[in-house]
Order: structure tokens, then C-alpha cells, then sequence
């Protein structure tokens, strides 16, 4: 069995949901991989030039033997609604190699995005099983005619694949509207840092609450500054990059630190007393199931977090601390800061939240 995946992110980026499904099927299934990188689904916005050039810590990503990644060319027109029609010309190279090597092998087709090609796919392939697995509340992050189009494009794909997998409650019941078979598939951790996994800092001063990950529009500065002045002797610590920066004057106990590859960051968390999740409570977020929760509990640390998306759903699992508005989060952070476990737990919520627990659950092959 073989298996094609239309990625929602280069193969390049930083490992994720998309590369952690493909590790998994071709460690149960042996199979040989096409990766298909995405090409752009909106007009070009001014502020997507600022982003080409290249991070220098994007990582150094080899290519096992058994994948092959394909980089379609496509012109930035899609929410058109002749754009299909022009991009064929351009997608027929592409269609020929993906029809040659799904046509003497079962094959599975998994969209991580929706596109005009993805459907295109659909429809120009003899496959055994189509799987859309929505990740992302995706017309969240356009506006204007390229909102309605991806709109349309996603409800179409929904109701033309076999099985619909989605990483969040709100997604599940989003979808389940239109077809009864949507399954959750939470995300979930890497096993092979699992070593890391053990390397939570001792008590020691100040305390430090901390945060992994990119800072952009969904970020919530009132709660952060709210936090950072409520323990001014702790230290605020934010490692990322900044696509949106704070829109007011910063307490002095938050600091930045720049951005790193993963096995650097599980090292910082590892210092961390308290790991952070600062998000708005907003349509971008409302179907957000943040990874960085399940890598703060797998090192053993206390999760403070406001109150959206999926996290809403774990008010009162064991090391989650909901801060629902900035009035009660100083007596909230003090209780995070109390919170102890013992690595027994720690180990076993590594083991029952990893990518291959998860991708097994869905039983799609």
C-alpha cells in the first residue's frame, strides 16, 4: 500500500501533524510516501513577502528513502473561479507523476488542505481511500472572496472523501453536520525525544513562566502582562519568533529569546516551571489543539492556559490550570506553581498522547 499526501506545510518546515502521519503509515504499512508541498490558495498579501526569506533555523530535513517530495507550481488566483481550469496546464506534470505512482498499488490519498487540486486528485485517480484531516479552522485565516472560496473548496472535499479525521472537538462537530463518521484525532507527541522528556529542572529561583512557539495575531497581551505583573520576582520567557509585537510597554520580567530547533526548545521548557499557552479566545483559535500542551505535560510540567479552543475541554484534567479572565489568574499561577508529578504519571501521559496511539485510533488502515 502506498500512500499520497497533499501537506498543508512544506516538507522542509518544522516537524508536524502531517510528517508525524506519514512516519506512522509507513512504519505500520511499509509503504512508499508522496509528499505534495502546497502551493498558495489566496491572492498574495503585501505582508507574505516578509516572510520569504529564509529563517535561519529552519531545519536540515533528509529525505528517507521510502519518500518523495513533489512541489506543484500553481498561479495565486484560486479563489477565482476559472483559476482550476488555468492551473491545469501548470498541475499536469504533477498529476502524471501522482497517477503513475498510485496506479499498480493500493493507494490512500490524505488532503491536509483544501485546494481546487486536491479535489482534482480526487477525481483523476483510481484510489483505494481518501482522507481529508482537518487541522485548522482554514476560512479563519483568509479574508474577503478568498474566505468564501476556501470555504466552498472545504465543505466540497468534506463531502467527496471516504473519511473525515479532525484534530479538534469544534472541527468534529463543524463537520459532523454534514456527514455522521467524523473522527477525533487529538494531537499528540514525538516518543523518540522521550529522553527529554525526563529532563525537568529542579526547584530553584526566580520561577519561570514560560512559552515555545510563534507569536503572532492570537497572541493575548493584556493576559501576559497581567501574569508578568502579578509575580514581578518571576520571569516571563518567550522563545519564538515574533510576527506581531506587543502593542504596549512590556514589564521589564518579560523576556524574549530567539527562536530554535525542537530539540533546543524541549530543553528550554525543561527550565520552565510553568508552561504557557497565552492565546485570544477567538474564531482562530477556537479550534486550535496546541501541541506545546502536550510536550509541557510530557516533561511533567503545569499547563496555565486562557480558556479556548480545545483547551476549554480540560478544565479539571490533572496539571491544567483555565484562566478564563485576568482577575483570577494570580491566585491560578500560584496553584500552577504548587503543582508536582511524579514521573510515573509523566511517562505514562507521554505514552497514551503519541502520535502513533493517535493515528492507530483512527484505524484507517
Amino acid at each position: 500500500m502506498r500512500l499520497i499526501y497533499l501537506a498543508p506545510v512544506p516538507w522542509t518546515s518544522f516537524a508536524q501533524r502531517p510528517h508525524k502521519f506519514v512516519d506512522w503509515f509507513h512504519k505500520r504499512m511499509g509503504g512508499e510516501v508522496l509528499w505534495v508541498d502546497p502551493y498558495p490558495t489566496r491572492f498574495p498579501l503585501l505582508s507574505d513577502f516578509s516572510r520569504l526569506k529564509p529563517s535561519k533555523f529552519e531545519p536540515l530535513v533528509s529525505n528517507p528513502s521510502w519518500i518523495k517530495i513533489l512541489k506543484p507550481r500553481a498561479l495565486p488566483i484560486e479563489p477565482l473561479p476559472a483559476s482550476g481550469w488555468l492551473n491545469h496546464f501548470v498541475w499536469k506534470k504533477t498529476l502524471r507523476e501522482l497517477m503513475e505512482f498510485s496506479k499498480e498499488n493500493k493507494t490512500i490519498l490524505v488532503v491536509g488542505k483544501p485546494s481546487v487540486f486536491s479535489l482534482r486528485v480526487i477525481n483523476s485517480l483510481s484510489l483505494h481511500q481518501t482522507v481529508y484531516d482537518a487541522m485548522d479552522d482554514f476560512p479563519a485565516f483568509y479574508r474577503g472572496v478568498s474566505r468564501i472560496a476556501m470555504t466552498c473548496r472545504e465543505k466540497a472535499l468534506v463531502k467527496r472523501v471516504s473519511s473525515v479525521l479532525t484534530s479538534s472537538s469544534l472541527l468534529k462537530s463543524r463537520w459532523s453536520g454534514l456527514r455522521p463518521d467524523v473522527k477525533l484525532v487529538h494531537n499528540g507527541l514525538d516518543l523518540s525525544l522521550a529522553p527529554f522528556f525526563r529532563g525537568r529542572r529542579q526547584d530553584i529561583h526566580p520561577k519561570v513562566f514560560g512559552y515555545v512557539g510563534t507569536i503572532a495575531s492570537w497572541f493575548d497581551w493584556d493576559w501576559l502582562v497581567a501574569l508578568a505583573r502579578a509575580f514581578p520576582e518571576s520571569s516571563i520567557r518567550l522563545i519564538g519568533p515574533v510576527f506581531q509585537p506587543a502593542p504596549m510597554a512590556l514589564p521589564g520580567n518579560i523576556e524574549f529569546r530567539p527562536p530554535c530547533d525542537h530539540v533546543s526548545a524541549l530543553r528550554e521548557m525543561a527550565d520552565f516551571d510553568v508552561g504557557l499557552i497565552p492565546f485570544k479566545v477567538n474564531k482562530l483559535t477556537d479550534s486550535v489543539d496546541p501541541i506545546k500542551y502536550y510536550e509541557y505535560r510530557a516533561l511533567g510540567l503545569p499547563v496555565l492556559s486562557t480558556n479556548f479552543g480545545e483547551m476549554s475541554f480540560r478544565a479539571g484534567d490533572e496539571g491544567v490550570f483555565l484562566s478564563k479572565n485576568p482577575e483570577g489568574l494570580s491566585l491560578l499561577a500560584s496553584q500552577a506553581l504548587q503543582f508536582k508529578q511524579d514521573s510515573v504519571s509523566t511517562e505514562s501521559f507521554a505514552l497514551n498522547n503519541s502520535w502513533d496511539s493517535r493515528f492507530d485510533e483512527a484505524s484507517l488502515v
